[in-house]
């Protein structure tokens, strides 16, 4: 043996132990690793068996927010301009401002047209008053009229007068009771016109006041509604057709407001995911813009109908040649509390949502 042969040395015997330890180092490793592997197999197996049918997920996801669109409710040129794009305003802030001058003038007129109205409403009370006095000069002519025709009767009776004379007398006592009646008539006109207001003492009521103060009211209206003030918080976006000296009209939009009241993930499904999912259940959220970036939210509402249904032309399979395609449907998730990144509006998202644990039947959904 190599102990006994006097031909080995001391340092030959080192070299030999030194030669076979790496040797005997590769030969645990590769053992080592031929139990590893199997045991990552497993493993990955046994997640997935205990994790599979736990989640649903979708890339097909996007940020959504509110957004208002502001146009303005009178027409005019614009005047002053108040944000820029991106700015975030407050509910209540002036966005930007109309030509106030043409409905300053309307304004002013209309305080023209009350004074008119209160002055008609004047002389209608003036006749009114005034009727009383042709009434009563009326009736004591007419019953002038009726003595004188008496007296005139009784001469005739007696042989003292001519028939002539007596239906003279009676026209003019038919021409007084028709000057009456004419006086009552405009009395009656008098008391029209005024109506009920004058009688309550409620001059506001009279017909022509109440219409120059609607008009009044219009007018000063449509002059508040040339400032035009934010309706929501939010920021400012689309101001390029907002600039100075623009003419501006009713329904035509001209700057937007992304809202800041509330942020959403619209989350399209495909329909054989929406089996096991309900409202309320737990959901995971990450965004393109911000790898690695992690938000919890809760599935708040299940779409309706598909997104087919609600396109500007919905698919038609009359032809019969149709192809089954798997549609979408839009599932609301809520984000729960503050994310601490940007929620920008139209950012992609992927969306996981935890299924676990909801057996109910069909019935029970």
């Amino acid at each position: 043996m190599a102990d006994d042969d006097p031909t080995f040395s001391a340092e030959d015997l080192a070299m030999t132990r030194q030669e076979a330890e790496p040797k005997r180092t590769r030969s645990t490793m590769r053992v080592a690793l031929m139990l590893l592997v199997p045991l990552i197999v497993l493993g990955i197996g046994a997640y997935w068996y205990i994790s599979s049918g736990r989640y649903v997920s979708t890339d097909n996801a996007y940020v959504q927010q509110d957004i208002v669109e502001i146009s303005p409710e009178v027409n005019g040129r614009i005047v002053a301009v108040m944000v820029q794009q991106n700015q975030h305003v407050e509910a209540g802030d002036i966005l930007f401002r109309i030509d106030p001058e043409p409905y300053r003038i309307a304004v002013e007129q209309a305080d023209a047209d009350i004074s008119d109205a209160q002055l008609s409403l004047d002389q209608a009370e003036t006749a009114v008053a005034t009727s009383g006095v042709d009434i009563e000069t009326a009736r004591a002519n007419v019953a002038f009229a009726s003595r004188n025709l008496a007296r005139e009767r009784e001469l005739m009776d007696r042989g003292f007068n001519t028939r002539a004379r007596v239906e003279s007398f009676e026209n003019q006592l038919s021409d007084a009771r028709a000057r009456l009646n004419a006086a009552l008539a405009a009395q009656q006109d008098a008391r029209a016109a005024v109506g009920s207001a004058s009688s309550r003492g409620v001059r506001s009521e009279f017909p022509a006041v109440a219409a120059a103060r609607a008009r009044r009211s219009e007018a000063q209206l449509n002059l508040e509604r040339t400032v035009i003030r934010a309706p929501v918080s939010g920021t400012i976006s689309e101001v390029d057709r907002l600039q100075i000296g623009q003419m501006a009209s009713p329904g035509t939009t001209v700057v937007s407001i992304v809202a800041d009241d509330e942020t959403w993930v619209e989350a399209n499904f495909k329909e054989t995911d929406l089996d096991r999912m309900r409202i309320g259940q737990p959901a995971r959220i990450t965004f393109d813009a911000y790898p690695g970036f992690v938000v919890e939210g809760r599935v708040q509402s299940i779409g309706a109908g598909t997104g087919a249904e609600f396109s500007i032309l919905p698919p038609q399979n009359a032809t019969g040649n149709w192809v089954k395609v798997t549609q979408r449907v839009p599932v609301r998730i809520a984000i729960e509390g503050t994310p601490s990144r940007p929620m920008i509006t139209g950012l992609s998202a992927d969306v996981r949502v935890d299924v676990r644990g909801d057996d109910r039947s069909d019935g029970e959904r």
